[in-house]
């Protein structure tokens, strides 16, 4: 027999190139089960790539391991049956990595696949052993021939399971698809050189392929350059391939990240992070469509905080915006999983409610009621709203999305003129009201611009000689539509919708206009009378506004008299305090108008730093010397006596209530009986004609 050796560098190269063909095959399985989810003939291309790339490496290492293989004769191989063992090897590794990439690998699949690819491989050794067309022929080992056989299967089955769990792009992968081909790579090398001790040569053997075929010597060289190069750049370009489809992966991510911020953005609140107007639309032609397909009910709540504006003003918009977000939490937390709450702008709220029956509607709108009532804590400070809600219910209130929301809106301002802090059923007659009231608001915005209001003056006369002591400006609205009208018709309505602020500017201006005409004419001594709203004197810049319009008309501070109602000094009595006497500071007296009519505490009002305290009205009205009201005027005047105020009363019409506040100690009266608002000429005129009668 002859004896055969090994080149050793050879062999060590093909065990090299073993492992390096299992990496690429292990990354080709990888980079086909990637491309196969997204594109499939681009996976297709893969596996064809991958099927050449892995099938020239087995074959390299079977081919690089028989060119290390050394007889003392001469040895060739025959081309024909060489290319017929590198297609084999091509078709068995096409077979594995097609087996590996689908979607499962049962037992049952693995096992007949490595019996396929085994015997592939096994033909593909052996198949290449006959290129070398030995005469007589090779003769093999029973037992070491069938233990390659089984090596072939076995490590087949390894692989196969090694680049199905391994397909998959995951954390540490790359390290673990090393270790891994390191073991296939020994695998596929112990199969070889097992076949290869199967083989046996006779003393008398030749090679028929040595004249005839292709000569080992430049061959090895040949083989090896050109299957690194190739194993080399299917590798790179697997790697390279899946950089760009991670970045392209990651640009994605953040396209649709960014999409998903733009339509964050687009279809809801900035500031509460609640469904905007554009998407509570959307659900609302939504319920109306599944409300319809099923005759079911729903409630569109239409849902404004009472309050909410002074907080703001008083305390900043940062404070406001807090407790909005902070609202916005409590409704969302106080509705269900199916609901929408919604938020339209400033302090008003929506809620869409699915209803089994409409009465379920007047439960949760009390359960979002009570959830604002409850305090707010904002920055240190114990905040206080209300909630006015108008409820519309679906198909009943409207079939429409618009006539959804134009009634839920008139039954909310229903409930705000019903005293707030409620809800209220939409009825045909809110509509009415709200549409009136809607032109009524569009035409007082208008007012200012088109210089459609007008400043009538109350005289004030001193007690008992009677001289003038000055005038009460009162406001007028002259409707190019209603004619004139009285502040009682519109002044709630300035309130509500902010407008008393410019507004009431525009009168404390005009006063101080005309008070300096006064003063011109030398009725020094006179001083004027202004009424603040409960809004212009919770406004931060109330202070600079008082002090820029007197020094716009340089008029004296003590000429001017600011009246707060009682209930408005009483709201918030500490805040109270400290813009009163901020106001006192400047030299401006104080007058606390309607007193009796709130609920004074005597601890207070004797540390407001007021300089007169206004009788209500509706106490000199009913006057009788015996009556309830006498002892109340009687009492009020005795308190202002004590605390050192001037005591005014208002609304005085007869002889018998001047005989009797006069009786009573008042310093100066108001009313019908001495003088009814008039125009500043007539007033001028008046005073003057009143000083000569007098004289």
């Amino acid at each position: 027999m002859l004896i055969a050796t090994y080149d050793k560098l050879l062999v060590v190269v093909s065990l090299l190139v073993a492992i390096l063909a299992s990496y690429t095959a292990l990354d080709m399985a990888e980079r086909i089960n990637t491309t196969a989810s997204q594109h499939g003939r681009a996976a297709r291309w893969w596996l064809a790539g991958g099927a050449v790339a892995m099938g020239l490496g087995i074959w390299s290492m079977h081919f690089i391991g028989m060119l290390a293989f050394r007889l003392p004769i001469a040895l060739g191989y025959d081309a024909g049956i060489t290319a017929l063992s590198l297609v084999i090897a091509i078709a068995v590794s096409g077979f594995a990595l097609w087996i590996v990439t689908r979607p499962e690998l049962p037992t049952r699949r693995l096992l007949g696949s490595a019996l396929f690819m085994g015997i592939g491989i096994a033909c593909m050794h052996y198949t290449g052993m006959a290129a070398l067309r030995m005469q007589p022929g090779i003769a093999y080992d029973l037992f070491l021939f069938l233990a390659s056989v089984a090596i072939a299967i076995a490590a087949s089955a390894a692989a196969l399971w090694i680049a199905f769990s391994l397909r998959r792009n995951t954390p540490h992968v790359r390290a673990a698809r090393g270790g891994a081909s390191v073991v296939m790579g020994i695998a596929i090398f112990g199969m070889h050189y097992t076949g290869m001790g199967a083989a046996s040569f006779s003393r008398d053997s030749i090679c028929l392929s040595a004249r005839e075929g292709v000569a080992p010597g430049w061959l090895a060289v040949l083989i090896i350059v050109v299957t690194l190069a190739a194993l080399t750049i299917a590798l790179l370009t697997s790697v390279l391939d899946a950089r760009l489809e991670s970045r392209t992966a990651k640009l994605a991510r953040s396209l649709a990240a960014a999409n998903e911020e733009l339509t964050q953005m687009v279809l809801h609140d900035q500031l509460t992070r609640l469904p905007n107007r554009t998407l509570l639309e959307d659900r609302l032609n939504q319920a109306i469509n599944k409300a319809a397909r099923e005759q079911g009910h729903f409630a569109l709540m239409f849902m404004d905080l009472d309050g909410f504006k002074a907080i703001n003003d008083s305390l900043g918009h940062h404070v406001g915006d807090r407790l909005l977000v902070e609202v916005a939490q409590r409704l969302t937390s106080s509705s269900r999983a199916n609901d929408t709450v919604a938020r339209l702008g400033g302090d008003e709220f929506v809620i869409l409610v699915d209803l089994n029956t409409p009465e379920d509607a007047m439960g949760v709108a009390e359960k979002l009621v009570e959830a604002v009532n409850q305090p707010f804590k904002v920055d240190q400070h114990e905040l206080r709203v209300s909630a006015s809600v108008g409820i519309a219910i679906y198909p009943e209130d409207g079939a429409t999305r618009h006539d959804l929301v134009i009634n839920a809106d008139a039954a909310m301002y229903h409930t705000k003129r019903s005293g707030r802090n409620g809800y209220h059923f939409f009825e045909p007659s809110m509509n009415a009201n709200a549409q009136q009231q809607l032109q009524w608001l569009q035409d007082l915005r208008v007012a200012l611009e088109r210089g459609q209001f007008r400043l009538v003056y109350q005289p004030k006369f001193s007690l008992p000689a009677g001289p003038v002591l000055g005038a009460e400006a009162l406001l007028r609205w002259e409707h190019p539509v209603h004619g004139l009208v009285a502040p009682d018709q519109f002044i709630g309505l300035a309130e509500r919708s902010g407008l008393i602020l410019p507004i009431g500017a525009w009168v404390l201006d005009e006063a101080c206009r005309q008070m300096r005409e006064w003063f011109a004419l030398g009725y020094v001594d006179w001083t004027m009378s202004v009424n603040l709203s409960a809004l212009q004197f919770a406004d931060p810049h109330l202070l600079e506004v008082v002090r820029t319009t007197l020094e716009r008309h340089q008029l004296p501070p003590p000429c001017l008299t600011l009246e707060v109602t009682e209930s408005t000094a009483m709201h918030d009595t500490e805040a109270s305090l400290q813009t009163l006497r901020q106001i006192a500071d400047l030299g401006v007296e104080i007058s606390i108008d309607d007193f009796g009519t709130g609920y004074s505490s005597l601890l207070y009002l004797k540390r407001l730093p007021a300089n007169e305290l206004k009788i209500d009205r509706g106490f000199v009205r009913e006057l009788r010397q015996d009556g309830e009201d006498a002892a109340i005027v009687s009492a009020i005047v005795a308190l202002g006596r004590t605390l050192n105020l001037r005591i005014v009363a208002e609304g005085v019409e007869t002889v018998e209530q001047q005989d009797f506040l006069t009786a009573a100690g008042c310093d100066a009266l108001q009313g019908y009986l001495m003088g009814r608002p008039m125009t500043p000429e007539l007033f001028l005129q008046t005073m003057r004609e009143r000083h000569k009668s007098a004289a």
